[in-house]
Formats: C-alpha cells, sequence, structure tokens
C-alpha cells in the first residue's frame, strides 16, 4: 500500500484524488478485493485479517480527506488571487463623466436669470387643481384645459403640466416685487419626435407696483437671453393665447441651421419657435390675492433648447441612454 500512499500524497487536484478514491473504495478497488478474502478464513485468522483490513481503509479514509481539504482550499486561494483587485494601482481611465445635454443645458439658462438677480424656487411634482389650473385662469370645464393633457390620481391630485404652479405658490407665500424662475419636471402623456410624457421646463415671473413692469421690458429681457443662447439670431414676437397671460405672444428666432433661409429643420420658414410670454392676466392676480401689481411671465422648454443646441433630431433620443449619443457631449 506505500506506492498508493504515495500517490495520494502527489495528487495535483480533485480529479486525481477522485479517480484514487475509486480505485481503494470503489465495488472493484483493493478493499473490495481484500474484504472477499474473508470467505476463505475462519476463527481467529479471520478477526484479525479483518480487523487489519479495517485499520488500513480508516488509514487511507483519513489520508483521502486530508489530501481533499488540502485542494479544495489550494483551489479557492488561487481562485481569490486569480480575481484579486490591487486597489492601490491606478488603472487607464477609458472615460471621462459629463452632464447630460438636458441638464447642461438648464443649468445654462438658470446661470443666466440668476446672473440678473432672479432666485430659484421649487414646488412639489404632485399638484392640485387649484395651483395647476384655477389659479391660472383655467377654471373647471375651461376649453383651454384640453391644450394640456393630464395625468391624474384616484384622489384628484395630478402630475404638474407645467412648472406655472411654482409660480401661484410663490405669490400665496411672498410679496412683491417677485423676480423668480421655476426650473423643474412636467408631466404630460404624450410621447412622439418632439414630446415625452417627462419633460423639464423654466418659468419665469416678475411681479412688481402697478406700471413698473411692462411688455417692453419683457421683450427686451427675452431678446438678450436668445441671443445669449443661439448667438446672433433674429428674434419676433408672435400673438398668441395662454389663458394666463394677456396679451401673449409666441417667441421665434431665426433658423440656427439654415440661417432664415428655410430648411427642413423650420420647415421652410426660416423661424423656430422658441418659448412663450406675455403680461400675467389679471385674474391671476385676484387668485392670490394682489392688487395694484403688473407683471410678465414667460416659459420655455429645456429639451427643446438642448434639441438645438446639440443638433439632436429625436427628442426621446436624448432619454434612451445610448452612450454612442451622449460620448458626443463631453
Amino acid at each position: 500500500m506505500e506506492p498508493l500512499e504515495k500517490e495520494i500524497q502527489e495528487c495535483e487536484n480533485i480529479k486525481e484524488l477522485e479517480r484514487l478514491r475509486i480505485e481503494v473504495f470503489g465495488k472493484k478497488g483493493y478493499f473490495a478485493s481484500e474484504f472477499t478474502k474473508l470467505k476463505t478464513l475462519e476463527g481467529d485468522e479471520k478477526i484479525a485479517f479483518a480487523a487489519k483490513v479495517n485499520e488500513t481503509k480508516e488509514k487511507f479514509t483519513a489520508l483521502l480527506k486530508t489530501k481533499k481539504e488540502f485542494l479544495e482550499n489550494r483551489e479557492a486561494t488561487d481562485a481569490l488571487k486569480k480575481d484579486a483587485v490591487d486597489i492601490s494601482l491606478y488603472g487607464n481611465i477609458s472615460g471621462v463623466g459629463a452632464l447630460h445635454p438636458v441638464m447642461s443645458t438648464m443649468d445654462r439658462v438658470i446661470e443666466y436669470f440668476v446672473s440678473l438677480n432672479f432666485s430659484i424656487e421649487d414646488g412639489p411634482l404632485v399638484e392640485d387643481d387649484f395651483h395647476n389650473f384655477e389659479a391660472l385662469n383655467l377654471p373647471k370645464f375651461h376649453p383651454a384645459r384640453d391644450m394640456q393633457d393630464t395625468f391624474y390620481f384616484k384622489d384628484g391630485s395630478l402630475l404638474r403640466t407645467h412648472t406655472s404652479p411654482v409660480q401661484i405658490r410663490t405669490m400665496l407665500s411672498q410679496k412683491p416685487p417677485i423676480r423668480m424662475i421655476c426650473p423643474g419636471s412636467v408631466f404630460r402623456p404624450d410621447l412622439d419626435l418632439t414630446h415625452t410624457p417627462m419633460f423639464h421646463q423654466i418659468e419665469g415671473l416678475v411681479v412688481d407696483k402697478k406700471g413698473a413692469v411692462s411688455f417692453a421690458n419683457l421683450k427686451s429681457i427675452l431678446e438678450e437671453f436668445l441671443k445669449h443662447m443661439f448667438g446672433d439670431v433674429a428674434v419676433r414676437f408672435r400673438p398668441s393665447f395662454f389663458p394666463f397671460t394677456e396679451p401673449s405672444a409666441e417667441v421665434d428666432i431665426s433658423c440656427i441651421f439654415c440661417h432664415g433661409k428655410g430648411c427642413r429643420v423650420c420647415k421652410n420658414t426660416g423661424w423656430l419657435e422658441i418659448l412663450g410670454c406675455g403680461t400675467v392676466d389679471p385674474n391671476v392676480f385676484k387668485a392670490v390675492g394682489y392688487k395694484n401689481v403688473s407683471g410678465y411671465a414667460f416659459g420655455l422648454g429645456i429639451e427643446r433648447f438642448a434639441m438645438l443646441l446639440c443638433g439632436v433630431p429625436d427628442l426621446r433620443s436624448l432619454f434612451e441612454g445610448d452612450l454612442r449619443l451622449l460620448e458626443q457631449f463631453k
């Protein structure tokens, strides 16, 4: 048995050891053969032979167990060494992070208005009908509510459809003069090339004593803002309708792709619609208890600005997480 004992000690892996175990303890192995010899023996000789075989069996069982534990521990250690990471070493940094184009565009807009002494206000994403509609001159059954599809909850609350409720909350909690912007997420059940169910807006509001704020002030500040964002562009104001401002206007810039000559992006008009604005409707001031004041408001979609600034044709691609697109904006 000494050669077999040596062979066990020289096993290099579990597979080899298992082969030896079968040779020793299997149905056709060494001990099976030895116990067969008991049939030819009798008396004390049979007892002595059986005791010797059992002693040898126990010896080899212990040898195999010890060797198996040794091999298992060695394999586990080798596996750990193979997968180990030396955290003291610096690897090759292959990628550098950057702000998402929507967030970087929002930051750029915020920085501009903060530099003009606008405060930043915030409000809840889940709103009630009063703040989202009624206080903004949109009473129940008003046809203009159809302009804004809405996510409603069973209790009557809703996901805000614009950031204008923040203006209402600010006016209810502060007294004029007010000079604020309210950036944030808004929600409408819409999805196509230029709309997503969740998007971002920044709205601005200026309120002061009656006669201190006019449409001329609004026009001046927006023209300078749009030139800051898009460079040397022409700006025009078109009459429009918003329930919470009167008069109201849509603001266009000359197409930044064809420089006003007409192309596919601007639908050959030479103009791109960029934001909405107007002087605050008296009914809005009435809803918040303001008297003898005047003001103006404006609002813009951040994704719209980001698409134009970054040349992204499909709004949905900004939210799909495709690194081939996002890595272009490092």
